[in-house]
């Protein structure tokens, strides 16, 4: 597998994804309040890619991300009733 094949960047994704819900289980710790951590993972975004890109960008992002995302949860929701 060469370091830039899909395989290895689905892997490196994998491992961020580890790790940003072993945070978010820390943060269910620090506040009860699932607003403040959901505004607090918004600003981690946001910081992450603070002074390359317009804020507008960034939140086009998080929207493209979010189009992606919501039928696989769509899905694991529906099958949860």
């Amino acid at each position: 597998m060469s370091e830039s094949s899909p395989d290895k960047n689905f892997l490196n994704y994998k491992q961020a994804e580890k790790k940003a819900l072993e945070i978010v289980a820390a943060m269910k710790s620090a506040s009860p309040n699932k607003v403040d951590i959901e505004l607090a993972l918004l600003v981690a975004v946001f910081e992450l890619h603070k002074n390359t890109v317009p804020a507008a960008t960034i939140a086009s992002v998080i929207q493209g991300h979010l189009k992606q995302l919501v039928p696989h949860y769509a899905e694991k929701s529906a099958g949860a009733k």
